[in-house]
Order: C-alpha cells, then structure tokens, then sequence
C-alpha cells in the first residue's frame, strides 16, 4: 500500500471516527474505491482505530483528568461512579471482540462486505432519525443501566458500516440522557477497549501488517490523529445543537450507494 493510500484512509478514519456516519463503513468503501485490500484489515483498521483514540484523550483531556483525580481520592465519589460506568459499559464490546473477532475479520475480507456495509449505513440512519424526533424526559445523569446498554449499543456497532459513535449517541438519547453529556460518555468510552486492542496487536506482531510499509502505516496513523482531534471538537457541538438528522439522511444515500455498488 502506498504513503498516498495510507494518508487517505487516515483522513476517512480520523473525520468519520467521531461523526456517526460509521469509520469502519467508509473504511472499506475507500478501500473499495482505491483498489486496496489487506490480508489484516481488521488489525489495519485497529492501528488507525488507535490514533483517533489518541486524539480523543487530547481533546477531552480536561474530563479524563477530571476521573483520574477522583479516582485517587478516598471514599466514593462521582469520578468514581463515573468510572464505573465507563468500565460497565466496555464489558460488552470486550465479549464481542473475544468471541466474534477472526468473524468479523472475515466479513471485511468478504466479496459481500459492501452489501452488509450499506445494510448496517441505514441502520445507522433509521437510528439517528428515532434520536433526532424522540423527545424523552432529560436525565441529569447517565445511570448505570443506561451505561451498560448504551455500552450493548457500542458491542453491535461492532458490524462494519454501523457507526459506534451514531448508535452510541442514538441510544443514549433514546434513554433519555442529555446529548452533550452522551457524546463525552461515547467518546470516552471507546478508549479501553481499542487500546486494549492494539497492545495485543503490538505484542503479538508490532502492527506488522503484511502489504503495508512502517512509514505508510505511520503515515496513516498520523495523518488519522490530526483529523481526529479536529472532528472529535466539532462532533460535539453537533451533538449539543442536535443536528443529527443531516448524518441520517447522508447514512441513508451512502447505504443505497454501497448496495448498489455491490450488485
């Protein structure tokens, strides 16, 4: 794979990471478009999945902060609590990624990966358009249960073209929790279970991923972290405006596109 195809993909991950518009669906549609394929995508996939989550922990620094002083602190405490649920809500993407992992490999590396792509896109579309009319009773904060199946959410976005972040954001809204507070809890969410995922990567091959260079990878990587951080603050204020609907409608073309593509 060249620097060039590397940069690119860096790009898609790193604007579509923290858009609900699902980064694994516009992966491999770039893949598609550039003629790329990979033996490892999933572990691809992963290394850039790692930089948007280093991008995530610049950005919203000042709540990670925020819980690693309370954590350190006697007695218990909302940063605790918060933690907790954090913690909660990553138990159910940890059984997917052991149990169902070498599946949705192969599913990447299908001839049918962009039907079940533009499949999961309007999915991903019918959620956010339920998010966007639903007018529940806003709830100051996000409660343990609530933090479990919005974490239930993360493990079925698990499929490539359903957004994590849109199905993350949809659900916690369909709950009732305030939008601003459901992006943060989204954001912060994912970041256990991804670096969790690439450290064994690195033990297990240093992210050696066969076609790929160390410096198109790190291009990528780089190139995936930059955007991130810049997508990461504006996907926020999205959110709080509640402009969800316009990311529905794009989910809804994109999926028609990507079927129609694969027939």
């Amino acid at each position: 794979m060249e620097i060039f195809e590397t940069i690119i993909l860096g790009a898609v991950q790193g604007l579509t990471e923290f858009l609900p518009v699902s980064s694994s669906g516009h992966l491999q549609l770039a893949k598609e478009l550039l003629g790329v394929e990979l033996e490892e995508n999933l572990t691809f996939d992963i290394a850039l999945h790692a930089a948007t989550v280093l991008s995530t922990i610049v950005v919203l620094w000042s709540e990670i902060w925020w819980l690693i002083k309370g954590l350190f602190t006697r007695g218990m405490n909302d940063e605790k609590s918060y933690f907790l649920k954090l913690v909660l809500s990553m138990i159910p993407i940890g059984i997917v990624g052991l149990m169902l992992g070498d599946y949705i490999d192969a599913i990447l590396a299908s001839e049918y990966v962009m039907l079940v792509v533009g499949a999961m896109l309007l999915l991903t579309s019918a959620l956010l358009c339920f998010a966007y009319y639903a007018r529940p009773r806003l709830k100051e904060n996000i409660s343990y249960r609530d933090a479990f199946i919005i974490g239930v959410g993360q493990a079925v976005a698990a499929m490539p073209g359903l957004s994590r972040s849109g199905t993350t954001i949809a659900t916690g809204i369909l709950l009732g929790n305030k939008k601003s507070a459901v992006a943060t809890f989204s954001f912060l969410m994912v970041l256990a279970p991804i670096m969790g995922q690439a450290l064994l990567d690195i033990v297990d091959g240093g992210f050696a991923i066969a076609g790929v260079a160390p410096a198109s990878l790190l291009a990528g990587f780089v190139t995936a972290f930059v955007v991130g951080c810049l997508a990461c603050k504006y996907m926020i204020n999205i959110v709080k405006k509640g402009k969800l609907i316009w990311f529905a409608i794009y989910c809804a073309v994109v999926g028609v596109v990507a079927i129609i593509t694969y027939f």
